[in-house]
């Protein structure tokens, strides 16, 4: 018998297609649901961005400022050089010949005319020996033609012609010794020997740079520094340096400006100032120098970072705002600079100068302080 279909039943198939249409609706709902979520979170995003945005626009970039000091301020002029006695003299040949004999006295004291070097004189000393040989020889026919012509023998104008060959080879002669006798290389002065270079055997040469030893004394020192010649005119007599020598940590030593040189060296551009050492200066020969000329200073000045200022004008913070402000300044150093009128003590300026901000601009200050 056939079950009769119940009205509220429907088929299989029909259930089916019910619960697979209804399983669809559900995940496009769920799927709509979850895009409308994300632009929502990215909306929320973007809206937090550009609140940040205006924040940090309304705000200004920020800006480091320091507040003026008084200290004292030095206008310097650089220059290096190198540590060298006020009284010295270099030993050198003036022919390139052998050394044979060259002393050992490094450190040790000498007196002017001292031997200190023997070059070779082999060959010298060979036409010494030819010249004196013709000059006996001339002298004994003068003795005998003297005679002669005492007896009437022969004529003076004989006599006279042989005499002038003596007088020339005895000149000769005294020529070839001052040859010789500058082969041997003496102390030029009352001193120590500095230093010695060369060896025996070794060719001593003819150059500005071919010395053999220097001869001087230890005391007093001073310093050989070459300046710009741009920076020349403000250097004078009398003057204080400050020298720095990379051996040296403690506080600078101090010189002062002996002489300057008439003449600049025009291929350097470079004056040579000399600047003397006081007796108990720790620097010796030989090394080298960085010095600064003080060329004018002030005490007690009102001073702001060099890279605070820029072209006379300093940028100053009033009520949050960055505003340009001309002032007159003095001295310049490489650390500070001197104002004289145009700010006051309380202000505030912007270290370094921030070309970049517009006048007016709103910024957000960052206190430093002066190192």
């Amino acid at each position: 018998m056939q079950r009769p279909l119940s009205e509220s039943s429907p088929p299989q198939e029909l259930q089916k297609s019910s619960e697979s249409g209804a399983g669809t609706d559900t995940t496009a709902i769920a799927a709509s649901a979850r895009s409308g979520q994300r632009w929502i979170a990215a909306i929320l995003a973007l809206a937090l961005m550009a609140t940040a945005v205006w924040w940090l626009i309304g705000r200004g970039p920020e800006v480091r400022v320091i507040a003026p000091v008084r200290g004292d301020a030095a206008e310097v002029v650089y220059a290096t050089g190198n540590v060298e006695p006020v009284h010295w003299a270099k030993v050198a040949a003036l022919q390139r010949k052998r050394i044979v004999d060259i002393c050992r006295c490094e450190g040790r004291p000498v007196t002017k005319g001292e031997v200190l070097v023997r070059l070779d004189d082999d060959e010298e000393r060979a036409v010494l020996k030819e010249l004196e040989v013709r000059l006996r020889r001339y002298r004994e026919d003068a003795e005998r033609l003297r005679g002669l012509v005492e007896r009437n023998v022969t004529p003076r104008t004989s006599l006279d012609e042989k005499e002038t060959q003596v007088q020339e080879y005895e000149a000769r002669v005294s020529a070839q010794k001052d040859r010789i006798d500058l082969l041997l290389l003496k102390a030029p002065m009352d001193g120590i020997v500095l230093r010695r270079d060369g060896e025996v055997g070794e060719i001593a040469g003819t150059g500005a740079n071919d010395v053999l030893l220097w001869v001087g004394q230890p005391r007093p020192l001073r310093v050989v520094a070459e300046v710009n010649e741009d920076d020349i005119a403000r250097v004078r007599t009398g003057q204080r340096a400050l020298l720095r020598h990379e051996g040296h940590t403690g506080t600078p030593l101090s010189a002062m400006v002996d002489s300057v040189t008439p003449k600049g060296d025009p291929q350097t551009k470079t004056f040579r100032v000399y600047l003397s050492l006081s007796d108990d200066t720790p620097l010796k020969i030989g090394m080298s120098v960085e010095a600064n000329i003080v060329v004018a200073d002030v005490k007690d000045a009102f001073l702001v970072p060099s890279e605070a200022v820029s072209d006379k004008v300093v940028q100053v913070i009033v009520d949050g705002r960055l505003h340009r402000r001309t002032v007159e300044t003095g001295i310049r150093g490489t650390r500070m600079t001197e104002i004289r009128s145009g700010l006051a003590k309380s202000e505030r300026v912007a270290a370094p100068f921030r070309a970049d901000v517009a006048d007016g601009r709103s910024v957000r200050p960052i206190p430093t302080s002066a190192k």
